[in-house]
């Protein structure tokens, strides 16, 4: 559309603006990922490894793995466009998905909880606007979204894999969190700061 109307190079710099774009959501999807394994590992959640920093603070086996999975998500996109590729795709569309339905639960848990312990809304510095109206509408959005993916052919593996990753993630929480609570109980390991 651009060279129709005179200008020059309009699709390097297309181009340009479409790569650098690109680059920045994987700088992103990368510090995103690498500090959530690093998160999980302090917390217990994941082997003390990924808690491991450099001499710089970052947390550089966190960030390695984070790599090879984004590298080998890369690849499916050239060697299985149809099947592995697709998946992904699909699965982190649910993903989106489900983390608003967290957001909107956590809100109504939240506002539950805090008055139960005896706090005043009042007191609360955001208030979020119709409440419970907004979360329960998010929640009712989300799901439809859901059930949609469900009629969807070609979006229906998300929920193949991910609905029993979730439930797995749970299963494992649970059996864990006992022997969990008691490693952390011990301290904090000598070395193991915040990342940054």
């Amino acid at each position: 559309m651009f060279s129709n109307i005179g200008i020059p190079y309009s699709a390097d710099i297309m181009n340009f603006v479409i790569i650098t774009a690109l680059l920045s959501a994987a700088n992103s999807g990368l510090y995103a990922a690498s500090r959530m394994l690093w998160t999980l590992s302090d917390q217990g959640h994941l082997p003390k490894q990924f808690c491991h920093l450099s001499r710089s603070g970052t947390p550089f086996n966190a960030i390695v793995v984070s790599m090879a999975g984004g590298a080998a998500s890369l690849l499916s996109s050239v060697f299985a466009p149809d099947t592995i590729y697709l998946a992904l795709v699909s699965i982190s569309g649910l993903a989106v998905v489900v983390v608003w339905m967290s957001i909107a639960a956590s809100q109504l848990a939240f506002r539950r909880d805090y008055v139960a312990k005896g706090g005043d809304i009042n007191d609360l510095k955001f208030r979020v606007r119709g409440y419970p109206w907004i979360p329960l509408g998010a929640l009712a959005c989300c799901a439809l979204a859901c059930v949609g993916i469900a009629f969807d052919p070609e979006q229906r593996v998300a929920l193949y894999f991910g609905v029993p990753f979730i439930a797995w993630c749970y299963f494992v929480y649970f059996i864990t969190r006992k022997g969990r609570a008691r490693r952390l109980g011990l301290g904090a390991e000598p070395g193991v700061a915040s990342a940054t």
